[in-house]
């Protein structure tokens, strides 16, 4: 077996205006123990609030590329992942720029995916930022009916999670895939755009023989989803329309796509007619929007309006 030492890993790191995380986020990288084996890449997407030459003075080792069409978090990380790719790494690892990682992160996970020659995608444990001693994710799992569920969400750190375990899907803020799965399987799916993109290729991966682990002894932490998150419209809209476009793309069973719609008319409902979420008809608005979009085949980024 291949040593840690000697495998390659590029990260992808995405940045919108998002200078001091970016750069908190790359300090830990930094400090990674496989950190000579690791070249990061950071993508940014028109920032303006000095990101670029921040990241140049310090961290000129950072190769960075300039977004020239926001395509959202699959089109944008597949300019990442495209060039990571001509490095010939063996893992790939996509990570967003409000993450923190344990200097031993990186190496752990290289570390689980070298337990199994058909592990193909690897995720840490995920934990919240703002408590850092209360877990965020230990992976995903779809249910029968293809309902996505954080695997430990919210739970305390109590070492529950010790052993590298197969879910199903790996939460989108670090998700580490072996080249070879790539080369096979093809990129994110930029259909989605943003949200469900990378449950999607998580399913694609496994529908070829791969594994998808969580290896717990890798931790990071993640600003951007907090205990009390409320997401808004935008990801009710992406929400809605991208579960759709999910059983559709991998041939969901008539009983998933029933229960699919049967949930989703029953929230239109209670959001049209129910007097308590009347403030929340702008979500009720972005889930029509999101269904209508679906049927009608319109995919990637949301139309505004």
């Amino acid at each position: 077996m291949q040593s840690i030492e000697r495998l390659t890993v590029v990260t992808v790191v995405l940045n919108t205006n998002r200078r001091d995380d970016t750069l908190e986020c790359l300090k830990s990288l930094e400090a990674q123990t496989v950190a000579a084996r690791n070249h990061v890449i950071v993508l940014d997407n028109s920032s303006t609030d000095g990101s670029v030459d921040a990241i140049r003075s310090r961290f000129p080792a950072v190769q960075i590329l300039s977004i020239e069409r926001d395509a959202g978090y699959a089109g944008n990380n597949n300019v990442g992942i495209r060039s990571g790719l001509a490095r010939v790494p063996e893992w790939v690892f996509i990570l967003n720029e409000d993450t923190v990682l344990d200097p031993t992160c990186l190496e752990a996970m290289v570390g689980a995916g070298e337990e199994d020659p058909r592990i193909g995608i690897v995720g840490p444990l995920v934990l919240h930022h703002n408590e850092p001693g209360v877990i965020q994710s230990a992976g995903g799992r779809l249910t029968r009916f293809w309902e996505s569920e954080h695997i430990g969400a919210n739970e305390d750190d109590q070492r529950q999670f010790s052993e590298t375990q197969t879910v199903d899907w790996v939460s989108g803020c670090a998700i580490m895939v072996r080249r070879a799965v790539i080369d096979q399987i093809g990129m994110l799916d930029e259909r989605f755009y943003y949200y469900w993109e990378e449950t999607e290729w998580c399913v694609r991966a496994r529908e070829a023989g791969w594994r998808i682990v969580n290896a717990p002894a890798a931790r990071l932490w993640h600003k951007g989803v907090r205990r009390d998150y409320r997401p808004g419209p935008n990801v009710t809209y992406y929400n809605t329309r991208n579960r759709l476009l999910l059983l559709s793309t991998h041939r969901a069973a008539p009983t998933v796509w029933l229960v699919a719609w049967t949930q989703t008319i029953r929230t239109l409902l209670s959001l049209s007619v129910r007097p308590k979420w009347r403030n929340l008809r702008n979500h009720r608005d972005a889930m029509w929007q999101g269904v209508l979009d679906f049927l009608a085949g319109r995919l990637g980024a949301r139309a505004s309006g």
